[in-house]
């Protein structure tokens, strides 16, 4: 049901379209400066896009965050409200985990949203046991 779009890693793409999708996902603030982003998808592992075929606009990203070796974490999975239900999200994973598996990679990992359990379990994602944790400095 991807038809019109392509998924594709990136190594570098428009800040406003990646803003955008920040925002989409309620992860930007006014108070953030663009100017990191170019250093953000260089800096990933793996930087997907899902790209609108008639404008070439993005409208949903991933990144797959890892030192190459041991394992991978998947976070900023998000499609804009309007292209959703086109399964662009379940590509860019998918996308993601192929590119981890090619580099050897076996365990991946990810800090998923309330309530988006289902999305994720389908494809062989399974609740971990703990705590997640984060540290956040002022």
């Amino acid at each position: 049901m991807t038809d019109g779009f392509d998924i594709r890693l990136v190594d570098a793409w428009p800040a406003d379209q990646i803003v955008e999708l920040y925002r989409a996902g309620g992860w930007w603030l006014d108070t953030y400066s663009s100017e990191g982003l170019d250093a953000l998808i260089c800096g990933s592992f793996a930087f997907a896009v899902a790209i609108d075929s008639s404008t070439g606009r993005a409208v949903g990203m991933g990144r797959a965050i890892s030192d190459g070796v041991s394992d991978a974490w998947l976070q900023d999975i998000v499609v804009l409200n309007e292209f959703r239900g086109r399964d662009l999200g379940r590509a860019i994973i998918e996308t993601l985990l192929e590119h981890c598996k090619s580099r050897g990679l076996v365990w991946v990992g990810l800090v998923a949203e309330p309530g988006t359990r289902k999305f994720y379990e389908p494809m062989g994602f399974e609740a971990l046991p703990g705590e997640p944790m984060v540290f956040r400095s002022d």
